[in-house]
C-alpha cells in the first residue's frame, strides 16, 4: 500500500500492511499520526506514545478501554448537531421578514468604554445599579465598558440612553 494511505490497511493479529511505509506486518498498531488514526508498523510507531496513554486510560478506569465510548459519545453528539442544523426554520423570516436597522448601533467614538466607565464612576453608580435605572441588560452595558459593544451586539437605545442619563457624548458624528 502507498505511503499516507487513507485505506485500511488491515491490522490487528491477521497481518496487513502498514499505512505509512507499507510494510508487510502481522504486528500493526494503532497510532495517532498527524491527527489521523492509522494502522502502522512498529518502527513507524509513534515511540511508544499511544502506549503510554493506552496504560494511563486503563489504570484510571480499572482495566476499562474508555476511549470507544467517548468515541462513540462524540460522534452522535457531532451527528445531533448536523441534524439539527438542517432541520433550520426559515418560515420566521419568511414570514416576519428581517428589520437591520431596527436597533442599530451607530459609530463610536474612539474611547467610548472608558467615558462610560468614568461618568459611571463619577455619579457614584455600579454597573448593576446604572443597567437596572435604565432598564437595560448589564452585560450590554459591561460591553460597552470594556469597548465591545459591536461584537456583544449591544443595540443603539442603550448608546443613547447611556449618553442620556451620564451626560456624555459617545456618538462619533
Amino acid at each position: 500500500m502507498p505511503k499516507y494511505s487513507t485505506g485500511s490497511g488491515g491490522g490487528g493479529g491477521d497481518g496487513g500492511s502498514c499505512e505509512l511505509c507499507g510494510t508487510e506486518s502481522s504486528r500493526l498498531r494503532e497510532e495517532n499520526v498527524a491527527g489521523a488514526t492509522l494502522m502502522v508498523c512498529p518502527d513507524c510507531a509513534s515511540h511508544g506514545e499511544n502506549r503510554n496513554k493506552e496504560r494511563k486510560r486503563r489504570e484510571q478506569s480499572g482495566g476499562r478501554d474508555q476511549s470507544e465510548p467517548s468515541r462513540k459519545k462524540r460522534a452522535a453528539q457531532r451527528a445531533a448537531k448536523m441534524y439539527d442544523a438542517g432541520k433550520g426554520d426559515s418560515k420566521h423570516w419568511e414570514e416576519e421578514g428581517t428589520n437591520y436597522e431596527r436597533d442599530r448601533l451607530p459609530y463610536l467614538v474612539g474611547d467610548y468604554g472608558g467615558r462610560v466607565t468614568e461618568a459611571r464612576e463619577d455619579a457614584g453608580l455600579t454597573t448593576g445599579d446604572l443597567a437596572a435605572e435604565l432598564e437595560v441588560n448589564e452585560r450590554d452595558l459591561v460591553a460597552v465598558e470594556d469597548g465591545r459593544a459591536t461584537q456583544a451586539g449591544v443595540g443603539g437605545s442603550v448608546v443613547r440612553k447611556l449618553e442620556d442619563r451620564l451626560g456624555i457624548d459617545l456618538v462619533d458624528e
